[in-house]
């Protein structure tokens, strides 16, 4: 199983780490924290050291209650970082976190490789065109409503099968855009309780059934220090063993703030299971 990333055939087969950098200043867990070019750079340095292979960029926090940032501030925030280290880093395959198809198409033609986006489409009606202008890999991300709704759209019958359904549905329009790199993710947190969140982390292996590569984005987020009890940053071990779970499940890709820590996970499992 490839994705094609700027003519570099990716395999994942053996499963990569996305490397999170938060450029917003309300993130859940590290925002305002890279305000310089040189913090910056030394935060996406570290993590490409560590063994990351794409580097996901978000400029608009989706956590609940977050507040609107305007397209306009968003481009603002974003552009200049993407041209920043595709300067520095030439070879960086980047990951855009975004869900405006003006903000996507800006970000790949200053560098970008990978659109991720939390609305799979539905936010932004012509998301699905950009992407298929460029070719370039897709992550769909399950989600109802907007991040300021999301968590009051929680009702489901059988959230699994209605998760299947919706990417079913979503993989349809995107094929038929001529789309070829897709990947799916589940959404953990998004419109989703903390119940359901295990639930799905549960039965997250019924997703190969659409035969997409998955990633799993479940990195310090309240499902475990809410269950634990601790905060955000006191969450590196539980997050640590939830990607443990999700790499006995199948998962390709791990969205993570902690590199190095998810790289030895993937090592540790791989050598259990040569």
């Amino acid at each position: 199983m490839t994705i094609n990333c700027k003519g570099i055939l990716i395999d994942l087969s053996q499963p990569k780490v996305m490397g999170i950098l938060n450029i917003t200043p309300n993130s859940f867990f590290d925002g305002g924290k890279y305000a310089s070019n040189e913090e910056i750079i030394a935060k996406v340095q570290k993590m490409l050291a560590d063994g990351a292979t794409f580097i996901d960029v978000g400029a608009y926090s989706s956590k609940p209650s977050a507040e609107f940032v305007s397209e306009e501030e968003e481009l603002n925030r974003i552009v200049p970082v993407v041209q920043l280290l595709v300067k520095q880093f030439p070879t960086i395959l980047l990951s855009i976190d975004t869900f405006r198809s003006k903000v996507a198409s800006a970000c790949i033609e200053n560098g970008a490789a990978i659109i991720n986006d939390i609305s799979a489409g539905n936010l932004d009606d012509k998301m699905l065109e950009v992407i298929a202008k460029y070719n370039v890999p897709y992550i769909m991300m399950h989600m109802r409503g907007k991040p300021e709704t999301m968590q009051s759209m929680t009702d489901y019958n059988d959230i699994v099968k209605e998760i299947l359904f919706y990417f079913s549905e979503k993989i349809s329009q995107a094929r038929s855009l001529g789309i070829n790199d897709l990947i799916i993710d589940p959404g953990f947190g998004f419109a989703k309780t903390i119940e359901q969140n295990y639930e799905v982390m549960q039965k997250v292996e019924l997703f190969h059934n659409l035969e997409l590569p998955m990633l799993i984005g479940i990195s310090r987020k309240s499902m475990i220090h809410k269950t634990l009890g601790i905060t955000a940053a006191e969450a590196l071990n539980g997050t640590t063993f939830l990607n443990t779970i999700a790499l006995t499940k199948g998962a390709q890709i791990l969205r993570v703030h902690d590199v190095k820590e998810v790289v030895e996970c993937i090592k540790l499992y791989q050598k259990l299971n040569q």
